[in-house]
């Protein structure tokens, strides 16, 4: 912990000793622990007590895991060599699953854009309308995909229609938070500006609010599409055609040469579309920072026509007047003012207009061919609308189809499983994000080699993870906590790196000009000034495994899933809904804690 030097003051002097000019001796008083750190390590210890309580519950040991050797060499050899489905076959499950996961991230677009409207303060003043807008929003990140996926195969049936409105009503959650975020803190400026020339409150957004929005718009549909993609493997499991369902069906049958095949070729388009995505964003930040740069660059010209030209007596004059004429008059040779002839002219075809250009027209044809083939139409979706009701009816009220006990236990197994996990990731993707940041590291090879690596890990499905764990170390939630751990380096290690190097580099340098080596700079300069950050990270990824967690129960991987999957093939949907309120009520919890370690760093 930090020390401060203090001087106190001057105390009487009782019998012999210095005189009033000798110098005083230097006190040393620890720092007083502020709120903020108080509240990080609090938070902290709760989730590394909780891990350590999960790990002696669950049983998870050095000795489970060497006893799982001989399990992991059999499992190779009924794995090796892969069987992948015809080429034929392959490219259509391919596709069948990139246009569902378009067509949910769409349509999870077009919901969330008048919700995060509604939830941001700087766009609705009514305190009613932004609470049930974020409460709808809550409810959708909170409720997994698969039930969303079980309630819209009862109103569709099999297709990519049940895929589609599973992914996109649950992507509102994610979506809608992170799109009020971003309209939230826009800037004010522009509106301002044009409620002063009498623009309504449709015309302010659509003029000033979401124009400053659309980038942070963009970066968060295309993170959202890796995201729909690894999960489309899950609605396999209920009967959402493409990829994850031909995993599902091999699975089933226990031919693992196949799952595997199908698992590889799911890990490499998760990898691929992360990648493109990630340099579509990296594009767009930068052409949003060029433009921002160059609007800066011509202060004088802000009120003035794009196609002004100088020497140009046929353009308006937007910021100064010539000679004595009037602003917006150009002077006539005589001294006088003439009519001004306004011109309107295209912007030219410069290479970023062209390169938008092109990326628009792909996405647009994209959206369109996904739409036809994952079986979008206006008569199902309005066949969809009128069985909404009946469909709900079959899901309230909640029961407990006389297992409630059970259903406690083992929402209580999926709380370990959760607490494990992230334990066993924060382990993990602690070096691993130090070593991809290149402030830490140095060298920008290393740092992007090891970034590489997290990339690869994230593109892993969990369930292919769990899959892979239940066959070697058996069924159970031990295989849950080690699938969680794992594919917990993927978005740990990501923030991880990131909150690294978004550290002042200031402390830093302040350290290396004092002769300090690496590690000291790191421990002494770099990783405090984060460690606020990755206590938020620890947060969410905790939050993020809890929901995850009720999911691999699916494949056999112990917790409260196994009693969702088989309620909805028994079709007991009032204990669905009761095993949805449990989950949601433990995510408010974790999430609510979040939110107030954030506050207090605030």
């Amino acid at each position: 912990m930090s020390v401060v030097e203090q001087h106190p003051p001057a105390a009487p002097p009782s019998g012999p000793g210095p005189g009033p000019g000798a110098a005083r001796p230097h006190r040393r008083t620890l720092a007083r622990p502020t709120a903020a750190g108080l509240s990080a390590a609090m938070a902290l210890l709760l989730c590394v007590g909780g891990g350590v309580w999960a790990f002696s519950a669950l049983r998870i040991n050095i000795a489970t895991l060497m006893d799982s050797g001989d399990n992991a060499v059999a499992f190779l050899s009924r794995a090796l060599p892969l069987d992948f489905p015809p080429t034929g076959e392959l490219l259509s499950l391919i596709w069948q699953t990139l246009a569902i996961v378009v067509s949910a991230t769409v349509l999870s677009v077009v919901l969330s854009v008048p919700l995060a409207l509604l939830a941001a303060r700087n766009t609705t003043p009514g305190t009613a309308a932004r609470a049930a807008s974020r409460g709808v929003i809550v409810l959708c990140r909170a409720v997994p995909e698969v039930v969303f996926a079980i309630a819209a195969f009862r109103v569709f049936g099999l297709g990519g229609m049940t895929g589609v409105v599973a992914l996109g009503v649950h992507s509102v959650g994610m979506v809608g938070k992170l799109y009020a975020d971003a309209v939230e803190q826009t800037d004010e400026g522009p509106r301002t500006a044009l409620r002063a020339t009498g623009a309504g409150r449709l015309q302010q957004i659509t003029g000033a609010v979401l124009p400053q929005a659309l980038p942070s718009l963009v970066a968060t549909a295309l993170h959202r599409l890796d995201i729909n993609l690894r999960a489309s493997a899950v609605l396999g499991f209920v009967g959402v055609n493409g990829l994850g369902y031909a995993l599902s069906t091999a699975i089933t049958t226990l031919d693992y040469r196949r799952a595997m095949a199908i698992a590889l070729v799911l890990l490499l388009l998760c990898f691929v579309a992360e990648s493109i995505s990630g340099a579509i964003r990296r594009t767009l930040l930068q052409d949003v920072t060029a433009s921002r740069r160059s609007s800066r660059s011509w202060p004088a010209l802000r009120g003035a026509r794009r196609d002004d030209r100088p020497g140009d007596t046929n353009a308006v004059v937007g910021t100064a007047a010539v000679g004595t004429a009037p602003v917006g008059t150009p002077a006539s040779p005589a001294g006088g003012a003439t009519p001004v002839r306004r011109r309107r002219s295209l912007p030219r075809w410069s290479a970023r207009r062209i390169r938008r250009t092109t990326w628009l027209v792909l996405t647009v044809a994209l959206v369109v061919a996904s739409a036809v083939r994952s079986g979008l139409s206006w008569g199902t979706l309005r066949r969809g609308a009128e069985s909404f009701f009946p469909t709900l009816g079959d899901f309230l009220p909640p029961g407990t189809g006389g297992i409630g006990g059970q259903l406690w236990d083992d929402l209580w197994v999926t709380l370990q499983i959760a607490l494990a996990g992230t334990l066993i990731g924060l382990v993990l993707a602690l070096p691993l994000g130090a070593l991809a940041a290149r402030n830490v590291v140095g060298s920008p090879r290393v740092a992007r080699f090891f970034r590489t690596v997290i990339l690869l890990v994230r593109a892993i499905p969990e369930l292919v993870l769990a899959i892979v764990f239940v066959v070697v170390t058996g069924l159970g939630a031990v295989s849950g906590a080690l699938a969680l751990g794992v594919g917990s380096i993927g978005l740990l290690g990501k923030l991880v790196a990131d909150s690294l190097e978004e550290t002042d580099p200031g402390p830093a340098r302040a350290l290396v000009a004092t002769g300090a080596r690496r590690h000291q700079v790191f421990f002494g300069a770099i990783l405090p000034r984060a460690w606020p950050a990755v206590v938020g990270h620890l947060l969410y990824q905790l939050d993020v495994n809890l929901r995850a967690a009720t999911l691999l129960g699916i494949v056999g991987a112990g917790g409260i899933g196994y009693d969702l999957l088989n309620a909805a093939r028994v079709l007991q949907f009032p204990v669905v809904t009761t095993i949805v309120l449990m989950v949601l009520g433990l995510v408010l919890l974790i999430e609510g804690l979040a939110v107030w370690v954030r506050k207090v760093y605030a």
